[in-house]
């Protein structure tokens, strides 16, 4: 339960808690200008997915890759 308390928007997870999270708990973690473009658990690529623009989301960094 204390790890669910720190996942949060914004803060990068590691590839361990990816993992273990489950879709509906990853999703939560995309900010909300994003989550229509979260493809699911098993669509992201190395914790990662793109948005419609060709950019792409990282769980571990919380944050676009490029940037």
């Amino acid at each position: 339960m204390e790890q669910e308390r720190r996942l949060r928007v914004g803060r990068p997870i590691t590839p361990e808690q990816f993992d273990e999270l489950d879709e509906e708990q990853l999703e939560r973690l995309v900010p909300k200008a994003y989550r229509d473009y979260f493809p699911g658990k098993d669509a992201c690529d190395n914790g990662s997915f793109y948005l419609h623009d060709g950019t792409r989301w990282s769980f571990f960094k919380a944050g676009f890759v490029d940037d």
